[in-house]
This record gives C-alpha cells, structure tokens and sequence, in this order.
C-alpha cells in the first residue's frame, strides 16, 4: 500500500537548513526505504497485526511454569489513575515524600502483603524482573557469607530446575552442583546429603518443583542445609500453587524472590516492564538493597541500605506501576480469595492431568500441584513430536503448552491452566489433545501441514535466532 508522496500527516515546509552543521559522513546518500501510507493505513496494518496475535484475552494459554493466568482490568484501571499514572520518579525521591503519601502507602501494604503471604520478614520490590531479583538474592547470600570471612564455592539445583537458577548461580561467581532426580521426580535426597558441605553458600529449589510436584520432604532438606550455615532460596516461580495455603519461610526458607506476573497476575507485558520483589529472614535482612520505607507519626519516610546493604541495584523504586497492580490484585482477593484461587489451579491441573494420563506418558504418576508434565515419547516413535502437538492445537485457537522443558523429560509437554480458566475450556483444550493422538495414530503425515490457518506457520527457529532479518519491501 506504500505510494511515493503518501504521508499521514504532512509539516509545513522547514525554514531552516536541516543538514547545516551535519558532516557530509553522517547523512544518507538517499532517503531511507520507509513505507509511504496514510494514517488509516497505518492503524488498520497494526490492529490486524494485533487480531492474529495470540494472548490470554483471547486465547486459553497453557504455557507451563509461566501461569499465564488472566490480568483482572480493575488492576489495569488503579494503575492508571491520575494521582499514580502522572508522578515523576523524582517527585518519590527527591524530598517531596509528602506529596506522595498515598503511593509509598501502597509500596509499603505490597511489601507488607508479601510478607504475610510468604512468611518473610522483610522485602524489597526495587528489582525490575524474576531474574534481576534472583539475582538480588544470590548477591545478598554472597555477601553474608563474606561478612562472616567465608568465601563459598558451591549453590547447589536440581536437575529439574529453571536455567536462571544455574545463570544466576555462576554470574555470581559460584559453581553449581547438579542433583538428579529421584525416582518420584523430586530432587534425591541421599545425594544430596552426600553433596552438602560448608564450601555450599545455597541450595535454590521451586517448589513445587518444574513437574508439578511438591517435595514432602522440603523440611528436612532445609533443616539439613541449615546445618552448613547454607541459605535455602525459593524460587517464587511455581508460587501461584501454595499462595495461601503454605508460606515457604515456614518451611524453612531464607530468601525468595516473587514473580508477580505469575502470582499476582500482572501483566506478562512482552517482557516488560517487569517486576521481582524479594523477601529475606531476619539473618539476611541487612543486606537488603538501598531505598527502603518506614513510617514514623504517621509518615512515611525513605531509609537507605545499613553498611552491609548490598547498595543500590536499580533507579527509584522498580517499576511501581506494576507493583501496584500487584497489590491491588491482593487486596481485591483477600486472604481466602488467594487460597481459592491457588486450590483452583491445582484442581484444573489435576482434572486435565486425569484426562490426558490415558493418551500421554506420565513421567511421574500420581496428583500434581499446579501444572502438570506429560509426554509424547510413544508418539515420537510415530513420527509425530511434541512439537507438532504444539503446532497442531495452534490451529484450534488454543496456545501451544510449554514443550521440551523440564529438559530431563524427553517429549515434555507442560502443561498450566491455571485457576481464571473454567471446565468448558479446558474440556476444550483436552478434547483437541486427545484428536491430535487420535490423527497421529491414523496419518502422522498430516502433522506436516499444521498449523495451516496462520501466516506465519514452521518458520525455521534456529535460523531466526541466528539471522534476525526484518526487512520492508516495497
């Protein structure tokens, strides 16, 4: 639809030199290739761009360990009301605290919230992603063993866990012990017994685990831990299955970082803005990072990091905008609506579990927690992958689950509905599955051709990673 000439909004023409004062190096030989449309060309390309993407307004998104849970508006409307939306960073920072009262109320009640909700003593919602707040923690362990003089060697994961896990671990400067699985898929306890020692600064577990299975033995993996002087650290991710029900400082964790995209049902946001808080004991409570609350008569004021605080790890208060829409899910829901809402998401996953046990392998028998973990190993001798299951229910309206991860699996297909999805369309998403065996049983062939209603449909990943390629043609 590009026309040479064709603009969306034409500017009076310039009475100054543009290119005065730019060395001859610096400008372009020839106009930039850029489409030339109208303004309603431009709306119309990208709202039909926008109808063939997918999301969980409008498709069921099973992606597992990512609780793509649905985003209540409510939270979308208090974060953007005028008296939040319009503050200027600095206004929070710079000595106006008492024009803001309100919001540093609101960053106080989340931290608080968490608090309550995880049985820590302290957190801190400056970190801008999960990753960034895993990383916070592993720093705060590390430097609490520096301040006793102990220079630690070792974090200790699961062969099951999340990659930022083994990432943070070694961007931290630690080497990081592996332990297998035992054979009801949690982490084995008599090697990691073997494993333990004073050179191990932490053991970073999620429970439950990535295949949806709660450890009953935590406890004393902790109590064991413990024993060594090394920090248990609890990977918020699969949080969403025991918010309300289990707090993990009650078990025996000593920090924990929240992904509230998961949890609190913020907005996943096409990676960004993010939002990581992290909750720490009273033992790592000094190492909390720079830029703090407290309220003294009935004002709230700023506080900085004491001398062992870790320092400053990003500008003002994190993203606050998703913060808020943290608390404002929490409060909307209250104590027993999150305990609801957690034993609704392990209720949908143990009923898609039971429906699907009899078309899938089951690497791990037995109920799950909030997601569950099957597998297309028996169908992969067929001809027909996970991945193919994947691209298969595309066409269906439905997203594809998480497949090949937890990496120890082999044909894993991931599997969280989570607790915002109702019987009908989770009927829905069983009944296409179990086609997709039906038709790979009569003619695996036909897996070729799917997806076949998408524009784009098997592009070449591999190649996409290596060769990012966006181009205008005219």
């Amino acid at each position: 639809k590009s026309q040479e000439g064709r603009a969306g909004i034409n500017l009076p023409p310039l009475d100054v030199e543009v290119d005065a004062g730019i060395e001859s190096k610096f400008l372009r030989e020839e106009r930039a290739k850029l489409p030339e449309v109208g303004e309603l060309d431009v709306v119309r390309h990208f709202t039909n761009l926008s109808n063939k993407n997918m999301s969980i307004d409008k498709n069921f998104y099973p992606l597992g360990s990512c609780t793509m849970k649905y985003n209540p508006k409510i939270a979308e409307r208090v974060a953007n009301l005028d008296g939040f939306i319009n503050i200027h960073p600095h206004v929070v920072t710079n000595n106006f605290n008492e024009d803001v009262q309100g919001t540093l109320e609101t960053i106080d009640m989340l931290q608080k919230s968490l608090c309550e909700v995880t049985g820590m003593s302290a957190f801190t919602t400056t970190p801008q992603a999960g990753a960034h707040g895993e990383m916070l923690g592993i720093m705060m362990i590390d430097k609490y063993h520096k301040s006793k003089g102990e220079k630690r060697k070792y974090v200790i994961v699961p062969d099951s866990s999340h990659g930022t896990n083994p990432a943070t671990a070694a961007m931290v400067g630690y080497d990081v012990i592996t332990i297998k699985s035992d054979e009801n898929g949690a982490m084995d306890l008599e090697t990691f017994k073997e494993k333990m020692s004073h050179e191990v600064a932490a053991v970073m577990l999620t429970v439950p685990n990535t295949f949806g299975i709660y450890n009953k033995r935590i406890k004393e993996l902790c109590d064991i831990a413990h024993e060594y002087d090394a920090m248990m650290y609890y990977d918020g991710a699969n949080m969403n299955a025991i918010m309300g029900v289990a707090r993990p400082g009650d078990i025996g964790f000593d920090v924990i970082h929240i992904n509230v995209h998961k949890t609190f049902a913020t907005p996943h946001g096409g990676g960004g803005p993010g939002s990581g808080p992290v909750g720490v004991n009273e033992k790592l409570k000094p190492f909390l990072p720079d830029l703090g609350i407290k309220k003294e008569n009935e004002t709230y004021e700023f506080t900085t990091g004491g001398v062992d605080s870790i320092g400053k790890i990003s500008p003002f208060f994190g993203n606050y905008g998703i913060s808020l829409r943290a608390i404002t899910y929490m409060t909307v829901l209250g104590s027993n609506g999150m305990k609801n809402a957690s034993s609704k998401a392990v209720l949908n996953a143990n009923y898609l579990r039971v429906r699907l046990q009899d078309h899938f392998d089951v690497p791990y028998g037995g109920m799950c927690m909030h997601e569950c973990v099957l597998s297309a190993k028996t169908l992969a001798k067929k001809g027909v992958s996970a991945m193919d299951i994947a691209k298969y229910l595309l066409d269906f309206g439905l997203h594809s689950p998480t497949v090949y991860f937890p990496l120890i699996v082999k044909e894993a297909i991931m599997i969280e509905p989570t607790e915002t999805e109702n019987k009908e369309t989770i009927d829905y998403f069983c009944d296409t599955m179990i086609n997709a065996v039906k038709l790979a049983d009569e003619n695996p062939e036909a897996f070729q051709d799917y997806p076949k209603t998408l524009g784009v449909c098997r592009p070449d990943d591999t190649r996409a990673i290596k060769q990012l390629d966006v181009k205008f043609y005219k």
